[in-house]
This record gives structure tokens, C-alpha cells and sequence, in this order.
């Protein structure tokens, strides 16, 4: 809001009180105002939280008696009755364009010497430039953990999250205050934000030190939340996590986080997954492992094997004669859930089983399988190749 707009501004008329008000009066007024048009009680309402935006606005000027002062004495000179913009009429009048007069050239017989945005700045703090906005402010964002069983982060699930975050104070409506009136920040005119130079002609926006970004000061501090209007809050959440999550996995859940001040959009909430291991499968990426025994015979002269799958029927592998101990095949679509909604596969890696214990007639046929093979040394090329080149 310009310094022009400031002047032509009646703060009287939007507290509905009389230009001659005590400061009681006055107090009154926006104490009754502000709780009718506080945001945190008109949520969405964009035409409330203007309505409020004016009404700390001009309890800021006017329930400064030396700003209240120079408010008066400006409106009498270039408010209503005074200085207008436009040309001027002959005699003694001025003739100058108000725009000029408030860009720092104006011309006549007055003869200002600067513009009235100097005049003016340390009353509104502004340099004749600037917005008394009391910016919405979005949540701040949160960090959780969840620990999954396997078979919950292989096909996802709802999961209850008990967080803790600050969100609007309960004792003082998120006001600060603990009559429930804060006043706009002097520092900051409501912007929560403070301009510092960085040389070369540029600046920078800092947090506003004296408000701590809220744009808004309590006169009277809430002691519940000491001032600031946010207060520490616990809540549950039904949580839904995605299926095919794998182990330490950081998920972001958008306007899931700490609720917003003034109506900005709540923070985001990330959930760190931790995954339990399983007794039988294992995960590489998108495909699951498993390890499946089968007996000597079965890997001589081939056969067909069930395998197990994780939440589903067993299915059947075929298993060709000569099968060696590690062989790994593939069970296709009973992996995890990629993100595109297909599954990664099943690997299924055989281990041959010795036996601990033979009966009788299990001895009888290997002894007959040792003398069959004694011609043989499956050690052969292993020591040939040990001899190097």
C-alpha cells in the first residue's frame, strides 16, 4: 500500500468509531472487530482476512497516540479538504499531480523539497513504499517413522501415525494474544519480513526479529503458547503407505504436515519406513527371493517343484535333469509392486539337501550309485585349471 493510500484511508471508519475516540474506545472496537474477522475463525473467507488485514492496520496507526497524531495532521493537510490531485485553480492554489507530490517532484509554490514518502516513511516505516499484508504462512513440515511387517510394505497398507506439531494455540485462537487482539508488528508493518541490504543495489528479506515472521505482536502474551500462537498439538493419522516401499524409504505425503497460519496451506509430512525381515523371502529391488530344497534326485533327473508365494497360491517350476546346487529361475509376476502398478518376479534359487540320515535301503542304492560312477572325477578340471597357464 502506497503512502498515498495510507492518507486517503479513513481508520476511523473501519473501526466504526468517532474521530474524536478515546483510546478505550478505540481499543474496543478492534478487540470486537478482530475476533469477528480473525482468519483462524473465518477459514477461507478471503473478504474476513482482508477485513482483518484493515482493521490491524488502522489499530496500528491509531492506537499509537503519536502515530494517531501524525495521521491526523497528514489527512487534514492532504486528506479530505486539503491538497488534491489534479490541476489546481488561480489565485494562491497549488497546481501540481499528486502522483508527483508522493514520487518526491513536486512543483509550486509550496516548493517541497522531497517527496512526502519521506515525510511520511517513519510513520509507516515504508519509505512511502510497501503492503501492511499480514501474510498467509504455510505449516511446517514433519518427520515420522513406521515399521512395516515385509509382507505390509510388499502390498502397501493403512498404518496410524501419532505426531506431535505446533498448530494454532487453543487458549487464544491462534491470535497470540491472550485477549485474543494482537496489533501488527511496527518493524515489519505485517509483512513478517525485514529488507537488508547486500550491496550493488539489491536486498534481501529476512524473518522480521521482532515478530519471528507472524507479521502480528501480543501485547498482552497468551501464556500458553507465550506469544506466538502456536502450541504444541498431538493427533492421529490414518496414514496410507504405498505398496512395493522398500526399507528406509522416505515418503512425502503433501498438506499432511503442521496446519498453516492465517489461512496457508498446511506442511507436508515425510515418513521415514523401516521393513522387518521375513522368515522365508527375501527382496532384490522389484523381485522377491526365496531359496527352495530339493533332493539329489530331484536335480539329477529332473522333475517339477512347488514353491511357495508370499500371500498367494504355490506355483509350480519345472526343474530340468541336471539341475546344479544354486541354480536360480524365475517365477514371473510374483515379485514386489513396482510403481507402475506390475509386479517384479519370484527368484527361486535351489539348494540341493544331503541328508542326514539314510535308512537301509537309501544306502543300498548309493553305494550302488558310487561303484557305477567311479570312473569319474568331477574334481578333474578343477585341479588341471589350478596348474595355471
Amino acid at each position: 500500500m502506497s503512502t498515498k493510500d495510507f492518507i486517503e484511508k479513513d481508520y476511523y471508519k473501519v473501526l466504526g468509531v468517532p474521530k474524536d475516540a478515546t483510546e478505550a474506545e478505540i481499543k474496543k472496537a478492534y478487540r470486537k472487530l478482530a475476533r469477528e474477522f480473525h482468519p483462524d475463525a473465518n477459514k477461507g473467507n478471503a473478504r474476513a482476512e482482508e477485513r482483518f488485514k484493515e482493521i490491524s492496520e488502522a489499530n496500528d496507526v491509531l492506537g499509537d497516540p503519536k502515530k494517531r497524531k501524525e495521521y491526523d495532521e497528514a489527512r487534514a493537510l492532504f486528506g479530505n479538504g486539503g491538497f488534491r490531485p489534479g490541476p489546481g485553480a488561480g489565485g494562491g492554489n497549488f497546481n501540481f499531480d499528486l502522483g508527483d507530490l508522493f514520487g518526491g517532484n513536486a512543483q509550486g509554490s509550496g516548493g517541497f523539497g522531497g517527496g512526502i514518502g519521506d515525510v511520511f516513511g517513519g510513520l509507516f516505516n515504508r519509505g512511502g513504499t510497501g503492503t501492511t499484508r499480514t501474510q498467509p504462512r504455510r505449516g511446517q513440515d514433519i518427520d515420522t517413522e513406521v515399521t512395516l511387517s515385509f509382507t505390509e510394505a510388499i502390498e502397501g497398507a493403512t498404518v496410524p501415525l501419532r505426531m506431535s506439531s505446533q498448530a494454532p494455540c487453543k487458549a487464544c485462537s491462534g491470535t497470540g494474544d491472550k485477549n485474543g487482539t494482537p496489533r501488527v508488528c511496527p518493524t515489519c508493518v505485517g509483512t513478517g519480513q525485514v529488507a537488508r541490504g547486500s550491496g550493488g543495489g539489491f536486498s534481501l528479506t529476512d524473518p522480521c526479529p521482532d515478530c519471528k515472521g507472524r507479521g502480528l505482536i501480543a501485547e498482552h502474551p497468551c501464556m500458553e503458547c507465550k506469544g506466538s500462537g502456536r502450541a504444541k498439538s498431538s493427533r492421529t493419522m490414518q496414514v496410507r503407505i504405498p505398496a512395493g516401499v522398500t526399507d528406509g524409504q522416505r515418503i512425502r505425503l503433501r498438506g499432511k504436515g503442521a496446519p498453516g497460519e492465517r489461512g496457508g496451506p498446511a506442511g507436508d509430512l515425510y515418513v521415514v519406513v523401516h521393513v522387518g525381515e521375513h522368515p522365508v523371502f527375501g527382496r532384490r529391488d522389484d523381485n522377491l527371493t526365496v531359496t527352495v530344497p530339493v533332493t539329489f534326485a530331484e536335480a539329477a533327473l529332473g522333475g517339477e517343484v512347488r514353491v511357495p508365494t508370499l500371500g498367494g497360491p504355490a506355483v509350480t517350476l519345472k526343474l530340468p535333469p541336471g539341475t546344479p546346487n544354486g541354480r536360480t529361475m524365475r517365477a514371473r509376476g510374483k515379485g514386489a509392486v513396482r510403481k507402475d502398478g506390475t509386479r517384479g518376479d519370484l527368484l527361486v534359487t535351489v539348494e540341493v539337501s544331503v541328508p542326514k540320515d539314510l535308512s537301509g535301503k537309501a544306502r543300498d542304492a548309493l553305494e550302488a550309485y558310487r561303484e557305477a560312477t567311479a570312473g569319474e572325477d568331477p574334481r578333474a578340471e578343477l585341479f588341471e585349471a589350478a596348474k595355471g597357464d
